[in-house]
């Protein structure tokens, strides 16, 4: 796999949630997406991890890393990405792919900074604003959001104060210091990268650990994140292309979970 194929089609292999969440969707407004130039996808081992093979050769990033991942779990995840492709290879429907791609190239040497990135969520979390009306906004967020803040309090010891609109409230910081631990347990590289895609999918750091905790599966962290935009649909419509757009966050946000999954992060 060329480096010139992977920073032109895999964007020097960026987080992708470092951008709009809705970042991925530019793949596939690209005018000519490259050839499919392989026959055959594999798994093979490299270097006691289990790497995607293209006929027989390792995948590379663009930092010359071989896509990889520590299971064979991660491994078939991202050989079906490539697999899935037909005529054309689009990147806006491998999520895993660009998820591990990031964390090779860049999450594995900024850990702490990633890990607090999330935390940063945490002291502004989306769960934490609500709405004073209408009655079915309100309902709508304290069905998908208590949940969440419930579970957090109960398993970390940890408080978060509500504001009612877009009022900044100050988190208090030993709650924030309660929710470190768990960051700093997660060792893998692709599991930090696949939590930060949550976070920022979603806008919570609150909703990606209760996902990576296994508190909520991957849709129903996803309709969390989605409450207000949800709610706006359901009175406005939603278009074509914003669907779209929701898709492919959907499909990130279901790709990382499975990653996470995949290596218990």
């Amino acid at each position: 796999m060329s480096n010139e194929f992977t920073r032109d089609w895999f964007d020097d292999g960026r987080d992708p949630a470092q951008d709009d969440p809705v970042r991925a969707a530019r793949f596939g407004m690209r005018p000519a997406l490259p050839k499919r130039f392989y026959e055959a996808v594999s798994i093979g081992e490299a270097g006691g991890r289990y790497a995607v093979l293209l006929d027989g050769r390792p995948a590379r990033t663009k930092s010359k890393a071989v896509l990889s991942g520590p299971n064979m779990a991660v491994a078939e995840q991202l050989a079906a990405e490539w697999a899935a492709q037909t005529g054309e290879i689009n990147p806006a429907t491998m999520p895993a792919t660009r998820i591990v791609h990031a964390a090779l190239d860049h999450v594995e040497n900024a850990m702490a900074e990633v890990r607090a990135d999330i935390l940063k969520y945490a002291a502004s979390d989306l769960v934490c604003y609500r709405a004073a009306d209408p009655a079915r906004l309100v309902e709508r967020q304290a069905q998908h959001w208590d949940p969440v803040l419930a579970h957090i309090r109960a398993r970390y010891g940890a408080g978060f104060l509500l504001s009612e609109g877009i009022t900044f409230v100050t988190q208090p910081g030993e709650s924030l210091k309660r929710l470190a631990p768990r960051l700093e347990a997660i060792s893998d590289p692709i599991a930090l990268s696949a939590l930060h895609v949550l976070t920022t999918v979603s806008g919570s750091a609150l909703v990606a650990i209760a996902v990576a905790d296994g508190a909520l599966d991957a849709d129903s962290g996803f309709d969390a994140g989605e409450c207000d935009a949800d709610y706006e649909a359901s009175v406005w419509g939603i278009d074509e292309e914003a669907a779209q757009r929701r898709a492919l966050r959907l499909a990130d946000f279901r790709a990382a979970t499975a990653l996470l999954r995949a290596i218990g992060g």
